[in-house]
């Protein structure tokens, strides 16, 4: 058995992009209901979690939102559960879930492919600041 929070969202991100650390940024700051918690697809419990799921890890580049007990879903599903879950200006998001999941990846994987070329990379994962360190596993 894991030991995660099972009454909170998991979000599996990667920790050295400077987009993916943005967008783990604006997540926290519009998540009033404290629903997610987030960990680096690289980091120990990362794996231990991609693992008890059934990713593995080299054949995955992407965002992965693990609801503990009912579900996880990646790419472009992954991005549109957090978007749903978050309400607000960010349901608007949820108007291209109707488009095939097979384009939307596509999409979603253009945009990973290029993530580093476009937004840069750190050398390594961010430190949460205090206020923010028990949002993170």
């Amino acid at each position: 058995m894991l030991d995660i929070p099972r009454n909170k969202k998991i979000v599996l991100f990667d920790g050295v992009c400077n987009l993916c650390d943005n967008a783990v940024n604006k997540i926290i700051k519009a998540d009033n209901t404290d629903q997610f918690r987030f960990v680096s697809l690289d980091s120990d419990k990362g794996k231990e979690i991609l693992n008890y799921i059934g990713i593995d890890r080299a054949k995955i580049d992407s965002i992965v939102l693990y609801e503990p007990g009912i579900a996880y879903y990646i790419k472009s599903k992954a991005a549109f559960q957090i978007a749903s879950k978050l309400g607000g200006f960010y349901s608007l998001v949820n108007i291209f879930s109707v488009l095939p999941t097979g384009i939307t990846d596509k999409m979603y994987d253009y945009i990973a492919r290029n993530r580093y070329k476009w937004y840069g990379k750190k050398e390594s994962c961010m430190i949460p600041s205090e206020d923010i360190k028990q949002k993170f596993l």
